[in-house]
């Protein structure tokens, strides 16, 4: 008997061990979503794949098999299209990237990606390789021009220039934004930096992150503005 209660003891303990980590890893968004949040979008795949099949009974009944047919067709090259363009190569060529593809990049790696991104956003790009000190010259549609500079402190070492985009004619001499990313956290010296040199912003890791995952970059200098 005492080992039955030992044993009883033993198993709520590791579910209460279980229940406390699941808390600790939802709390951190680690664990994954629950039934209840993925619930709507469940009931919406469920219902578009009935509308399908009774839009091709329909068909099937209105006008013969050539119908099932053509729309198995379009179903099938649809599919074969969307899963192409998710593959690691497609996505990252089309300039999204997920937080372990930035995880990855060496310093050329990481001016591609974010050539990419720029592309992606609308930006006419110039990526300018070096081994250590990669520079992307960008312009956009509005006439703003962007020079992005790669490295884990803003403020420029003693044997390096600060970058400085070229002037362009019509601009009345005006300079450009000066962009510096880094994976990591920028140092509170590197901000004081950025606001003593003006029209300078710095893209840290997370504001990378939220990049690379699709989100435009005007509305990520918005908020460090």
């Amino acid at each position: 008997m005492a080992r039955l209660l030992g044993t009883s003891g033993t198993v709520e303990s590791r579910r209460a061990r279980r229940r406390q980590t699941v808390r600790l890893l939802r709390a951190r968004g680690l664990y994954g979503p629950r039934f209840r949040d993925v619930l709507p979008a469940l009931a919406l795949v469920v219902a578009a794949v009935c509308a399908l099949v009774a839009l091709l009974a329909w068909g099937y009944r209105a006008a013969g098999i050539a119908v099932p047919l053509a729309g198995a067709l379009i179903i099938t090259c649809a599919v074969t299209l969307w899963v192409r363009r998710q593959r690691p190569g497609a996505r990252r060529r089309r300039g999204y990237y997920t937080p372990d593809d930035l995880l990855e990049l060496d310093t050329e790696g990481l001016a591609l990606a974010v050539a990419r991104m720029l592309r992606r956003d609308g930006w006419r790009v110039r990526l300018i390789p070096a081994p250590d000190r990669p520079r992307v010259c960008a312009r956009n549609t509005h006439g703003r021009h962007l020079d992005v500079a790669f490295r884990p402190v803003a403020e420029p070492l003693p044997d390096e220039e600060a970058p400085h985009p070229p002037t362009h004619r019509g601009q009345g001499g005006e300079e450009g934004l000066r962009l510096v990313v880094h994976r990591g956290t920028f140092a509170a010296r590197d901000r004081r930096w950025a606001r003593r040199e003006g029209r300078t912003c710095l893209l840290d890791g997370s504001a990378l992150r939220r990049w690379g995952a699709g989100e435009p970059l005007g509305d990520l200098l918005d908020e460090e503005a």
